[in-house]
C-alpha cells in the first residue's frame, strides 16, 4: 500500500459470528475492494497475561490467557499487528490454543463453544512504534501507530476475548457506525 493510500476498517464484522460455510472475514472484505488480504499467526498459548491484556480480561497481570499473535497483510504488505487473548478456561485445549486457521474464524468457534459476545468496548490511542513494530510493519521508527484495544463481553458482561491490535496511522482509517434508540 502506498504511503498516500488508506485501509477504511469497521469493526462489526469481527465481532459477528459467520454462519456456516463462511469464509475468512479479512480475505472477504480485502477481495471486495479487489485486494488480497491475509493473516499469518506467528505464535499460539499460553502465556503469562501481559499487563493491558489483563486488565482487559479482569485478570491481574501475569495470570495465564491463550494467545494468538498475527500480521494480518493486504496485498503482502504488513498493515496490522493483532495480539487477541481469551480466559484459559474458555480457550486451554481449544482450536483457540493452537496455529491452525479456524473455519470461519475466533468468534464464530467462540459462540459455537457457547461464549457469543453481547458488548464491546473498543480504545483507540496513538504512539511511536516499538522497534519489534517497525521490523514487523516496515515502518520508520518516527511514523506513529494507531493502538485499538478491543474488549468483547458476554451477556453477564464477562470478558470473553481481549485484542490488542497495532496499525501505522499513516495506512488507515477507523470508521465507527452506530445505532441508538
Amino acid at each position: 500500500m502506498s504511503g498516500t493510500e488508506h485501509w477504511t476498517s469497521t469493526s462489526m464484522p469481527y465481532v459477528t459470528p459467520r454462519t456456516q460455510g463462511q469464509g475468512d472475514t479479512w480475505a472477504e472484505e480485502a477481495a471486495a475492494q479487489g485486494r488480497k488480504g491475509t493473516q499469518r499467526i506467528t505464535f499460539a498459548g499460553e502465556v503469562a497475561a501481559p499487563d493491558e491484556a489483563a486488565a482487559l480480561l479482569g485478570l491481574a497481570p501475569g495470570e495465564p490467557a491463550v494467545v494468538r499473535r498475527r500480521v494480518i497483510e493486504l496485498d503482502g504488505e504488513p498493515v496490522e499487528l493483532t495480539d487477541t487473548y481469551y480466559p484459559v478456561e474458555i480457550a486451554r485445549g481449544t482450536p483457540l490454543a493452537g496455529t491452525a486457521k479456524i473455519r470461519g474464524g475466533a468468534v464464530t468457534l467462540l459462540a459455537e463453544l457457547g461464549h457469543t459476545g453481547a458488548r464491546v468496548v473498543e480504545t483507540v490511542t496513538a504512539r511511536l512504534p516499538t522497534d519489534e513494530e517497525c521490523d514487523l510493519l516496515h515502518i520508520d521508527a518516527r511514523q506513529p501507530v494507531l493502538r485499538l484495544a478491543r474488549q468483547t463481553l458476554d451477556a453477564h458482561d464477562r470478558p470473553i476475548q481481549a485484542d490488542l491490535m497495532t496499525m501505522p496511522a499513516h495506512r488507515q482509517r477507523l470508521r465507527y457506525e452506530m445505532r441508538t434508540g
